[in-house]
């Protein structure tokens, strides 16, 4: 859905890439899906101040480098986050306002999530249940982002997150010129 996303010229996304501690799995390129580094280095990283949000999950680290959002938002373009929700919530804690949208992406079901985990074929069968088990968690703190997408599939959910980003832009955008707002149109979470 990502790339979807990124072609879309309207958005100005800038994606930011995490770091992980994680292996790198098949296909997974280093600098594209995720920054792969040691333990040592994503810790260091930590201590100087270098990460806006970071978690454990399944046993790695994950984190959000902080140099490339800040450079990216301070020449006006818009920054997506691809991060799980412990991460999420230190970003929406860090980031206030009317300037983050925060976006659930849902699964359809436990049974088409595990499904899809399965198929990548990268994980050990202790590995996903940990995941689903995780996952069970993960939903019930979706009533804290402003929009929940149920991802059904890659093309619908990619035009409903399009549109609900342009939505939030054209609101912004009202707002820093003094224009009506429409009065339809809620934030749940400024």
């Amino acid at each position: 859905m990502r790339k979807k996303l990124m072609r879309d010229n309207d958005l100005d996304l800038f994606f930011s890439v995490s770091m992980t501690t994680r292996p790198k799995r098949f296909k997974e390129v280093n600098g594209r899906d995720y920054f792969f580094v040691s333990k040592e280095e994503f810790e260091k990283l930590l201590d100087e101040d270098g990460l806006i949000e970071h978690v454990e999950y399944c046993g790695n680290y994950y984190g959000t480098p902080r140099k490339p959002v800040e450079d990216a938002l301070n020449s006006g373009r818009n920054v997506l986050l691809e991060i799980e929700v412990n991460g999420a919530s230190e970003v929406m804690e860090k980031y206030r306002g009317i300037y983050t949208l925060a976006i659930f992406l849902m699964p359809p079901s436990a049974e088409e999530l595990e499904r899809r985990i399965k198929l990548r074929g990268s994980e050990s069968e202790e590995a996903v249940e940990q995941r689903l088990e995780q996952s069970k968690k993960e939903m019930e703190l979706s009533v804290n982002y402003d929009v929940c997408l149920t991802n059904y599939t890659v093309s619908k959910t990619a035009l409903r997150f399009t549109q609900a980003v342009k939505n939030r832009i054209r609101y912004c955008e009202s707002v820093e010129q003094g224009l009506p707002i429409d009065p339809d149109y809620v934030i749940k979470r400024p």
